[in-house]
């Protein structure tokens, strides 16, 4: 299993490394029937299809070669989280053990980065399925799996907004109730610093709902800046950074792929 999930973060650095052409496509051509066989398999290691579930996302973001790369890793990311947004009480998800939960989480985070890269006509029919679902997910116990819901749901209103500015969705008042909660929440039984980023995101996460206005952030790396000012850009450079660590402003400054 750690050996998988290792295997499984090493193909993400090389297809950083790679990049976006020939030599990356066929990488992630050859590996990624691979990659979901372990991801959607049950019995395997958690911490394996965990690091899968990343990779996909990742590698599929980098060098997809087509549209069909792109849908077929999308839909197999939805069957992963799914369950985490269904209306069926045995399936909710306070019912899954903290490993599933952190499983849920990446594949929805790699779902997430996904999305920056379809095109509106996808956008559309993915805002159709699963933006009535997602709000669902606010109501984890798991409070990583709660941030990423609602950046996503922050994500999947401006995609639409870009599509049709004047979108509109029609379960807003409830779900701006959901997100004033999260972003007021004081429930004692929380941990004080998962209250304290909650509460920092959900802010933000409702201020764009209302506003439109995304909270911007500078990254300063060698003699250069970059803004992110989007949450299409907030989850793609967290994605980065994420896989590249402390090593994200070197790639900034001297990977193509980033730059």
């Amino acid at each position: 299993g750690e050996e998988q999930a290792l295997a499984a973060t090493v193909l993400t650095l090389l297809c950083l490394q790679m990049g976006s052409g020939p030599e990356g496509e066929e990488v992630f051509r050859s590996l990624k029937p691979l990659l979901i066989t372990i991801l959607i398999d049950s019995s395997a290691s958690p911490v394996a299809r965990q690091s899968c579930a990343t990779a996909l996302g990742m590698c599929c973001y980098i060098a997809a070669a087509d549209m069909e790369d792109l849908v077929s890793c999308l839909v197999c990311l939805e069957g992963i989280f799914g369950t985490s947004c269904s209306k069926d009480a045995s399936l909710a998800p306070s019912h899954h053990s903290p490993l599933l939960q952190i499983l849920h989480c990446n594949a929805l985070q790699s779902w997430s980065l996904l999305l920056t890269i379809c095109p509106s006509t996808q956008i559309k029919k993915i805002l159709d399925e699963h933006l009535p679902k997602l709000p669902l997910m606010l109501s984890s116990d798991n409070v990583n799996l709660r941030i990423v819901a609602g950046e996503t749901i922050a994500l999947l209103f401006e995609l639409a907004r870009d599509i049709e500015e004047d979108f509109f969705y029609e379960d807003t008042d409830l779900l701006r109730t959901k997100l004033k909660a999260l972003a007021t929440d004081s429930n004692k039984y929380r941990a004080k610093t998962d209250r304290r980023k909650q509460r920092s995101i959900f802010r933000d996460v409702l201020h764009y709902i209302e506003n439109g206005e995304c909270h911007e952030e500078t990254i300063k790396f060698g003699l250069e800046c970059m803004y992110v000012d989007s949450w299409a850009r907030r989850r793609t450079y967290n994605a980065f950074k994420e896989a590249l660590g402390s090593g994200v402003r070197h790639h900034l400054q001297n990977n193509e792929l980033l730059r």
